[in-house]
């Protein structure tokens, strides 16, 4: 692909790291951008700055935020010993769309996988833990990827969790887990919640 400018070919190289977005495709939102009027590209730029400079997890739950605390920790109607362990801030997402759950989230990061190098360290897992310390939990729901380094990231969770009185669920089987969870309908993976069930180590 031969470029005239060397601004635009810099537009879109930049363009086509995106996940998704290919050389092509790429050309496409650049030649758009430089059509458009409405200064659209430049109001892109100044949120994707901000977005660089502004962003933030938070402390508690690690969740997106723009402060320390994010807004559904701060809420003071969740239901605070219920707590919802997901793999990623998408899945969060995904959860609140459906409007089932009530109660607060906790963000791994990820799941256990040794044959990519991620330990249990590499997660938010020992922050999980500072949270059950407070014994203010009554409930995990585990919503994970029913794969085999998402059943071993539960199974380490629920030994890890022994020593506090608090009961392990997983939510119902049927529904996309992990980074396919916010493709799964709402209908769905909301009667998933509801209908969670109790985890056993044993199985």
């Amino acid at each position: 692909m031969k470029f005239s400018s060397k601004t635009l070919e810099n537009a879109v190289e930049a363009l086509a790291t995106l996940p998704s977005v290919g050389r092509k495709s790429a050309l496409r939102l650049a030649l758009h951008l430089i059509k458009d009027s409405t200064s659209k590209s430049v109001k892109i730029a100044s949120a994707l700055v901000d977005l660089e400079n502004n962003i933030n997890y938070c402390q508690i739950c690690f969740n997106i935020s723009d402060a320390n605390t994010c807004e559904i920790c701060k809420e003071p109607q969740r239901n605070k010993e219920l707590v919802c362990v997901v793999e990623s801030v998408r899945d969060v997402m995904a959860i609140e769309e459906t409007t089932q759950f009530n109660g607060l989230y906790h963000v791994l990061g990820g799941v256990i996988s040794p044959m990519d190098g991620v330990g249990p360290g590499d997660l938010t897992i020992e922050s999980l833990e500072e949270r059950a310390k407070t014994g203010e939990i009554k409930e995990l729901i585990m919503a994970i990827s029913p794969t085999i380094e998402g059943d071993t990231t539960i199974y380490y969770l629920s030994k890890q969790m022994e020593k506090y009185d608090i009961e392990i669920s997983t939510i119902a089987r049927g529904v996309s887990f992990g980074g396919e969870l916010e493709y799964a309908d709402e209908l769905t993976l909301g009667r998933s919640i509801v209908a969670r069930v109790p985890y056993s180590s044993e199985h």
